[in-house]
């Protein structure tokens, strides 16, 4: 995914978080598939969720929160 700020592609806290807010199905693929072979990516990905879990409506970053903790159990 292209973001709008940032000039690279890393899995920075801020690129994580613009694939959440405005990453698209296959944007969202490609973040699972890096967390699933790096699992450091599920700590990034909780602490830009965890800002977001008192909105009820933010509903993206709660979906990526179950994620994190769904996968954490497994490993």
């Amino acid at each position: 995914m292209e973001h709008r700020h940032l000039t690279h592609s890393d899995f920075t806290l801020a690129a994580i978080d613009d694939i959440i807010l405005r990453g698209r199905w296959r944007d969202w693929a490609e973040l699972r598939r890096a967390a699933l072979a790096d699992r450091s990516l599920l700590d990034k990905i909780e602490r830009v969720c965890r800002q977001y879990i008192g909105d009820p409506y933010a509903q993206r970053y709660h979906f990526w929160m179950h994620y994190v903790e769904e996968h954490r159990s497994v490993a």
